[in-house]
Order: C-alpha cells, then sequence, then structure tokens
C-alpha cells in the first residue's frame, strides 16, 4: 500500500506531536528537548534531490538543532523519493539506526476483533488521558530519563487527543497499558511490565483499542514496531496488521575537536 505512506508520515507527526517545530519548507524540525527521538528529528516533508539545495537546507537544519544543543536527527521513510536523501546523508557521515515498521490494519464491517477473533477485553480500562499508573508503566517499559524526561513525555502525549488503556495483574497492579491517538488511528505506548508478560495482556489491550477506536468511526489503524522486536510483530500480526512501510533515523555522528598543539 505505497500509496498510504505519505498519509501515514502526516498521521505519525500529528499522532506524536512535538513540543516545537519549524516549517523549514520542505522540511519540519521538531524538537522536544531531547525526549523520545520521533519528537527531535528533522521529517523532510519532501526529501528533495539537488545537492546544492540539500546543503542549504542541512546547514539550517543544523544550526536550528545546535542552537537548542541537540544532535541532528533526521526521520527517513523508506522508498525511491528519499533515495537521494539517503545517498547524501551517507556522504554526510550520518548513521543509520532504530529501523522501524510500519503496520496498518484497515477494518472490515463493525466488528473490531482486528481479524483475529479475540475474546471479549472485558476488565480493560479505557480513560481520556494518562493517569499516573497508565505513566509509570509505559515508562518503567519504555522510557529513557528521569521525572523531568518523564514529565515532556507526558506533554507529548496529551498534544494530541487520545484514548489510553490498562490492564491489572491478579493483585490490582497495573501491569499493560496502550495509547489509541484520535484521530490519528495510531495505536502507540503498547507496553507490558517484563513480569507480567505471556499473560494476554497485550492482546487484550489492542483489541479495546481496535474496539473503542471503532466505535468512534476510526475505521484505519497504523502502529509501529522496531524490526528487531519480532514477538511484538507475532502479535500485530495475529491482529491483523501488515507492514505498509518503514523508517530510520539518520544521525549527524559528533564532531571531535582538533587535538594536539
Amino acid at each position: 500500500m505505497p500509496e498510504l505512506v505519505p498519509r501515514l508520515e502526516s498521521l505519525m507527526d500529528a499522532a506524536w506531536p512535538a513540543l516545537e517545530r519549524h516549517d523549514a519548507g520542505d522540511w519540519i524540525l521538531r524538537a522536544a528537548v531531547g525526549v523520545t527521538q520521533r519528537a527531535n528529528s528533522v521529517w523532510p516533508r519532501e526529501p528533495g534531490e539537488d545537492p546544492e539545495a540539500l546543503r542549504r537546507s542541512l546547514a539550517g537544519a543544523r544550526r536550528w538543532y545546535r542552537d537548542r544543543r541537540l544532535p541532528l536527527i533526521f526521520q527517513v521513510f523508506d522508498g525511491a523519493g528519499y533515495a537521494p536523501l539517503n545517498a547524501f546523508l551517507d556522504a554526510e557521515g550520518f548513521t543509520r539506526q532504530s529501523e522501524t515498521l510500519i503496520l496498518s490494519l484497515v477494518l472490515a464491517g463493525s466488528a473490531a476483533d482486528g481479524g483475529s477473533g479475540a475474546a471479549p477485553t472485558a476488565g480493560v480500562e479505557v480513560l481520556p488521558h494518562p493517569s499516573e499508573e497508565w505513566l509509570r508503566v509505559w515508562w518503567e517499559v519504555d522510557g529513557r530519563g528521569g521525572d523531568d524526561a518523564l514529565a515532556v513525555a507526558g506533554e507529548i502525549l496529551r498534544g494530541c487527543p487520545s484514548l489510553y488503556a490498562l490492564v491489572r495483574d491478579g493483585d490490582g497492579r497495573a501491569a499493560a497499558v496502550g495509547r489509541l491517538a484520535l484521530p490519528a488511528g495510531s495505536a502507540h505506548g503498547m507496553a507490558t511490565l517484563p513480569a507480567a508478560r505471556r499473560r494476554g495482556f497485550a492482546s487484550a489491550i489492542l483489541q479495546s483499542l481496535l474496539q473503542a477506536g471503532d466505535a468512534r468511526g476510526v475505521d484505519g489503524f497504523w502502529l509501529l514496531v522496531t524490526a528487531a522486536n519480532h514477538g511484538a510483530q507475532e502479535l500485530y500480526a495475529q491482529a491483523g496488521f501488515r507492514e505498509t512501510g518503514r523508517y530510520l533515523y539518520r544521525q549527524e555522528r559528533p564532531r571531535r575537536g582538533l587535538t594536539g598543539c
């Protein structure tokens, strides 16, 4: 479904909104004091191919991120249109990291079973805002940083209308969470505490979010999963999700200062 990818790029940007953004024409520069790669990366909305134009755009991006004391990172999608930009970044010495799959699902009819025939998701709490319990579970699994970084991440989460699902273990403790960004249809922030895995919690979270989105008129869903996370890919495949595209992050290598006399 290559025709979906440009629209998904816009939806991804809307579902995880950076706290600061600058429209530099063909590129969107995003920053959130270093919390998460997506919120602190360049989205090359129109990647371009002319080397001189790319050099000018790169120089402007370097200044913008240097002023914020952030590394220069690009979120670069797979596809022929990005080949000239990738070649340019290769020549500039940018790394390749965090390859990520874009998976999508279009519901058939009104039954939001994700194609898996899953049982009803009783016991899943669905909230309009992330509770402290929800944030704690998500951050313990996927977070990077302390309380200050968590506060920034919470601000990013609240930047888009969303639904937040939570499942408790047999002792009543929050064990697994997930987020559905509305109206983008993005299932994001899926996380299960290590001690609570392999109990069906992630599947229950996913099905509850699909059902909640379906009830609100969302008929197309997408999510992101790293290429290395085969367990999550299997879960999403069982729910009917299929790969639509890929992207990776290209980060500028630190430049070492001159040493010696």
